[in-house]
């Protein structure tokens, strides 16, 4: 049976972005996965993943980032620092506002989940050459930037349906 009748695209372009998305459809199972081993819903789990990569902010900020309201927002903070996922930290620019800092990292089994993938992941960059992992980095920046586009253009047009 050839690849197009296995529904694979002959376009290398279209092969790859199909590979894309099954990539992304992998990474949520595995965000799943992880919420679910460490005793939380993925919804919960999402924002802490954002907190892990964009660092402390704000309340309002993360609210925008996760799309939640803000009273969802601070309900969800009080769940995670109950569980000592973040912590509250004062705004030292503007004593208002409270700025949310991620503390699970630091946890061990957040650490123990996580290890097995970054062994994997480690192991499957020593296959490439630094200028091919350069190459990769390139590609997987630029790439993020592509996904942060879609969803603020997805959400802009969610939002604007649901003020008709």
């Amino acid at each position: 049976m050839s690849s197009q009748q296995q529904g694979q695209p002959t376009d290398p372009k279209e092969n790859f972005v199909l590979l894309m998305r099954g990539l992304g459809t992998r990474t949520v199972q595995y965000q799943q996965n992880v919420a679910a081993s460490l005793g939380l819903y993925n919804h919960d789990f999402i924002p802490v993943d954002i907190l892990r990569e964009k660092g402390p902010i704000t309340a309002g900020e993360l609210s925008k980032l996760t799309g939640l309201a803000t009273g969802s927002v601070t309900a969800l903070i009080d769940r995670l620092e109950k569980i000592g996922y973040v912590r509250r930290q004062n705004d030292p620019k503007d004593r208002r506002k409270v700025i949310i800092v991620p503390e699970y990292e630091n946890k061990e089994e957040v650490s123990n989940t996580y290890q097995p993938l970054h062994d994997a992941m480690i192991n499957l960059a020593s296959s490439y050459t630094d200028d091919e992992l350069a190459l990769i980095t390139q590609f997987l920046s630029k790439a993020g930037t592509v996904l942060e586009e879609q969803i603020h253009q997805l959400s802009s047009t969610t939002d604007q349906k649901s003020s008709s």
